[in-house]
């Protein structure tokens, strides 16, 4: 009997951490304990550009949001590009939602690094794969078993403020546009002169 019951202990605990492991950890259940600034390398209300312009992205520990909270386990910070509100209207693949592992807010990537509670900087240029939206800046602090446990907008709560633009690279250039122009119209050339030759040929059979 003793034995049965030790296997119906170890078989609710391994089936509740399989239920926590399914459902994920929810956003609300993080910390915000950490401030974080994005500054743009253009003025203010300007497009930033896909392989050209740079965020210089700054971010410490905040003094009086983690008050009480116990960060001696924050391991490693990774910080992301985030869709504004305004990005995910329609658009279901950047929905966002409670549950981090289906969230689709934050899809790219800009940088990780190891844990320092203070006097952070990192200035990242934006990559040319990221496409045309509105944005903000997030990070996320893992702990030693690389669970995130806390975070940091640049933004406030309802995702309004401290926005920015970027515009994604097209892969084409002025110079390659020209190139091309140039081709066609030789083409075009080269057609017509062909036309002109075959009739001369059939009026001299």
């Amino acid at each position: 009997m003793a034995i049965h019951q030790s296997y119906v202990a170890i078989s609710l605990i391994l089936l509740s951490g399989l239920v926590a492991t399914c459902y994920g950890v929810p956003f609300t259940s993080l910390n915000k304990t950490i401030g974080i600034t994005a500054t743009p390398s253009i003025p203010s209300g300007q497009v930033l550009k896909g392989g050209e312009s740079t965020l210089t992205i700054s971010w410490s520990l905040n003094a009086t949001s983690s008050v009480g909270i116990d960060t001696s386990d924050y391991r490693t910070v990774e910080i992301k590009l985030c869709y504004a509100p305004i990005s995910q209207k329609d658009r279901g693949w950047r929905r966002t939602e409670e549950e981090l592992q289906k969230d689709k807010t934050c899809q790219h990537k800009i940088v990780e690094r190891p844990y320092n509670p203070s006097n952070n900087m990192y200035t990242a240029t934006i990559k040319k794969d990221v496409p045309s939206a509105t944005y903000f800046v997030r990070l996320y602090v893992h702990n030693s078993h690389k669970e995130v446990v806390a975070f940091g907008d640049t933004t406030d709560a309802m995702k309004m403020t401290n926005l920015f633009e970027v515009v994604a690279v097209t892969g084409r250039s002025i110079g390659l546009d020209i190139a091309s122009v140039c081709f066609s119209a030789f083409s075009i050339i080269s057609l017509f002169g062909f036309f002109i030759l075959e009739k001369r040929r059939a009026k001299t059979k």
